[in-house]
């Protein structure tokens, strides 16, 4: 018999939602039918005083889809199905240090990430989130007639490639797969697999232009959608502690890793579940 009563509790009236009651190592049918739909309504979704291993992690990501192993980023030794989102003492750059979202540069972008506290510094380090069924929702309506018709180029080259921002930088050691970076072309506006939904679908990292239109066409208009996607209305911020866990969906939210803990150790364990080709 199931003992678990999980409920759901907003986090702020723009985006995310909190978790409650629910045990992620075994979440139980009941538990599992209330994150699937948690995360279906709100985006992205958090948990507190959770005491996952990464194998109860691996398990957990394996109930909800297909773990996409990253093709980037520092690899757990131990758990392939695990990449290590690390920021050591000496080192300046982070990573996810700007406004984005996961894998839009993949013919079919990452369903979600599910990102697990391992070691955190005494203070900073927060993630940001942003809702992108409230940023089109909060278009107007001539603007969403006009995006309707678009689609966008999203590219990885100038993130992970040979020549890009963390080959460039103090996490060059830690970072792989260089020739291995690709592009995609996705709607600007999605109907989400899950919801129905409309949604916003670009983002500031890895979107380069519109199709069809050039690099200096499409920047002022790009430039206007990242500053609205970010108002104060349709984002949250949360505030890591030991035992929490956030599992966000790449579809419906962009996120942010405050990089404003110099000086001290950062590490996180997350995991990819793949997803599907966006219409």
């Amino acid at each position: 018999m199931e003992r678990q009563t999980a409920t759901i509790r907003k986090v702020t009236p723009g985006c995310g939602a909190e978790v409650l009651g629910v045990d992620l190592a075994n979440p139980g049918n009941s538990g599992m039918e209330t994150i699937r739909a948690a995360y279906r309504d709100h985006g992205v979704i958090f948990f507190r005083d959770q005491t996952l291993t990464p194998e109860e992690h691996i398990a957990f990501a394996r109930r909800l889809g297909e773990i996409e192993i990253n093709k980037f980023f520092p690899a757990n030794g131990e758990y392939p199905e695990i990449a290590e989102v690390r920021k050591e003492k000496e080192q300046k750059v982070n990573i996810g240090g700007g406004w984005h979202t996961d894998h839009s540069y993949d013919a079919a972008p990452a369903m979600g990430s599910i990102l697990v506290a391992r070691e955190l510094p005494e203070t900073g380090g927060d993630t940001l989130f942003a809702d992108m069924y409230k940023a089109y929702e909060g278009l107007s309506d001539g603007l969403k007639k006009t995006l309707e018709g678009l689609k966008a180029v999203h590219s990885n080259a100038h993130v992970f490639g040979a020549a890009g921002a963390y080959k460039s930088s103090d996490q060059a050691s830690g970072f792989k797969g260089e020739n291995m970076v690709g592009e995609a072309v996705h709607p600007v506006v999605i109907t989400h697999p899950l919801s129905g939904r409309k949604a916003l679908y670009v983002n500031a990292a890895f979107t380069t232009h519109f199709e069809g239109w050039t690099w200096a066409e499409s920047k002022p208009l790009l430039d206007y959608l990242y500053a609205h996607a970010v108002s104060p209305e349709f984002t949250c911020r949360f505030e890591w502690r030991e035992g929490s866990v956030a599992f966000w969906d790449n579809r419906a939210t962009w996120h942010f890793a405050v990089n404003d803990y110099h000086g001290e150790k950062r590490l996180m364990h997350r995991i990819t579940i793949g997803g599907v080709a966006l219409q």
